[in-house]
């Protein structure tokens, strides 16, 4: 799957959503049913559930953390909530580091480049975030 077709299945709804102007959302959200699409045949095999399912909720918890953090009135905030993503968006390359062997490399590449991305704008983000006060 590619980011082109997980867009277009998204619905209209969504994408008019504030969040949805939040590249690092976006490409977090890619992430989480990308996670879960990867893995659909690694699920019937039971040496690799567990790993499986960390990596679907680690993927996850990427885009719900910025989500929630987007919301924050306090900076101070916003950053704790992008940092739980930071801290979700590399354990999401840890599992998939895990089940490398059981995924196409070019498939792997590509995710571990997503990742990467991923982190960069979120490192981007809490970085803006500490240079603003906290409301009185």
């Amino acid at each position: 799957m590619t980011y082109e077709e997980w867009e277009a299945s998204v619905p209209a709804v969504l994408r008019k959503d504030v969040i949805w102007r939040v590249q690092a959302f976006r490409l977090g959200s890619f992430l989480a049913a990308a996670a879960q699409h990867d893995t659909d045949n690694l699920v019937s095999d039971k040496r690799l559930l567990r790993s499986v399912t960390q990596l679907c909720d680690a993927a996850g918890s990427v885009p719900a953390h910025i989500s929630e953090g987007y919301v924050k009135l306090s900076p101070r905030d916003r950053v704790r909530y992008y940092g739980y993503s930071h801290g979700s968006a590399a354990e999401s390359r840890s599992w998939y580091l895990t089940l490398h062997r059981h995924l196409p490399e070019p498939l792997l590449t590509s995710r571990i480049d997503l990742i990467r991305s991923i982190i960069r704008l979120l490192q981007t983000m809490i970085r803006s975030e500490r240079d603003k006060p906290d409301p009185p």
